[in-house]
């Protein structure tokens, strides 16, 4: 028997003898790492036991605020930054019921009003901008205005 199958028993066993002393409702789990090793993680989880609970006890117990710094939480905001720059440019939507959709659309959105700003001033200094005759009759704080508004159109278009 391997050195791996062995521990596995041994570990299994414990597992089972702690559960024969727990209440009737507790669920038993055990997690084994180790540090920079990541294909030697061993998690066994007794019967009934739930993953999601798993995390919420080490959230709760362990140290796992949202304000503490784990990698876990950092790569889960760096997907969501990505979905919403992504729906910023309208470009890689999330499938269909993935849980990145939500902030895809977010940024979509964000992307959207962005667009109508732009076109909305852009139009606005079609319509205004004197023509070479200075037709329209601009005065000083209407021309600064449309400077302003060509500068936004500027930085909003790339």
């Amino acid at each position: 028997m391997s050195a791996i199958n062995r521990f596995h028993e041994v570990a299994n066993d414990a597992l089972v003898q702690i559960s024969d002393h727990l209440v009737p409702e507790a669920k038993l789990t055990l997690a084994i790492y180790v540090p920079g090793e990541p294909e030697q993680d061993i998690v066994l989880m007794g019967p009934g036991a739930a993953a999601d609970e798993v995390v919420n006890t080490l959230r709760r117990r362990g140290g796992l605020s949202l304000d503490g710094s784990n990698i876990y939480k950092r790569m889960v905001c760096d997907s969501i930054i990505g979905a919403m720059a992504m729906g910023k440019q309208n470009s890689g939507p999330a499938p269909d019921g993935h849980w990145a959709k939500e902030f895809w659309e977010i940024g979509r959105a964000e992307g959207q009003q962005r667009d109508e700003l732009v076109a909305a001033l852009e139009h606005l200094v079609a319509v205004t901008t004197p023509d070479a005759n200075g037709q329209l009759g601009a005065k000083e704080e209407h021309l600064a205005s449309l400077e302003h508004a060509r500068a936004m159109i500027r930085l909003h278009r790339g």
